[in-house]
């Protein structure tokens, strides 16, 4: 249960690091954001499966690569269900902001939440 409080706060960073640089994707404010995470993690649980399985063939076609279309269309959904609070430009900024996103999401666990771990398993 920790670590999925722990996972919803690095995606919340990150949902709020993208909003930070990039016009195209905004974020009104943190409580917004922690929502978004909220939502894309409910979604990535129950709908992603989903999704994978009925784009299997495109996804092994594309060597795995069409699961960043798949984070990105969960990444639009998120942010046409939280309405003005959570707004992104176009598919365009949805698929940049899902790499950049995967990828500081991968950053921060590997090199923030797994010492921290490392750590509690030592004391």
């Amino acid at each position: 249960m920790m670590s999925w409080f722990a996972s919803l706060l690095i995606n919340t960073v990150a949902l709020m690091v993208v909003a930070g640089y990039f016009d195209g994707f905004h974020i009104e404010n943190i409580s917004a954001a922690l929502l978004a995470s909220v939502l894309l993690s409910l979604f990535n649980v129950f709908l992603k499966p989903i999704l994978i399985l009925l784009t299997l063939p495109v996804t092994i076609f594309s060597l795995g690569l069409f699961l960043i279309v798949i984070n990105a269309a969960l990444l639009s959904l998120t942010a046409e269900l939280m309405g003005n609070s959570f707004n992104i430009d176009g598919f365009g900024m949805a698929l940049l902001a899902a790499v950049i996103i995967s990828l500081l999401n991968m950053f921060l666990t590997n090199f923030v939440l797994e010492p921290i771990k490392k750590r509690r398993k030592r004391k």
